[in-house]
């Protein structure tokens, strides 16, 4: 069974920035689209970003436009999420998801999903 493999979390302080990666190994992402969710302890998972096939059309959750941003690779079969201007709002573990259809705002559009990867933003 496919599973993505996320990267890049960690502990950050308020202003900074990261850059989580999502992979498949042995599996081409190229054709698929790539959602970013997250859940903070005691929430619910939310979305944050999602981007069609080939990076044509991204969206972003409000509250995270203008300081995140999604890039994928093909060439390497690799999913960026940039994240600047960091937050302590925006600590959770973060999920990348891929499926065959369109992108979307709902977890249930994408049929394969990665363990997660903590990030933290606290001074």
């Amino acid at each position: 069974q496919v599973q993505l493999v996320e990267s890049g979390g960690g502990l950050v302080q308020p202003g900074g920035s990261l850059r989580l990666s999502c992979a498949a190994p042995g599996f081409f992402l190229d054709y698929y689209a790539i959602g970013w969710f997250r859940q903070a302890p005691g929430k619910e998972r939310e979305y944050v970003a999602a981007s069609d096939w080939n990076g044509a059309f991204s969206d972003y959750a409000d509250s995270v436009k203008g300081r995140f941003t999604l890039s994928r690779d093909n060439a390497k079969h690799t999913i960026y999420l940039q994240m600047n201007h960091l937050k302590p709002e925006d600590t959770a573990v973060y999920y990348c998801a891929a499926g065959p259809g369109g992108y979307g705002h709902i977890a249930s559009t994408y049929a394969i999903w990665g363990q997660g990867t903590q990030v933290t933003v606290s001074s």
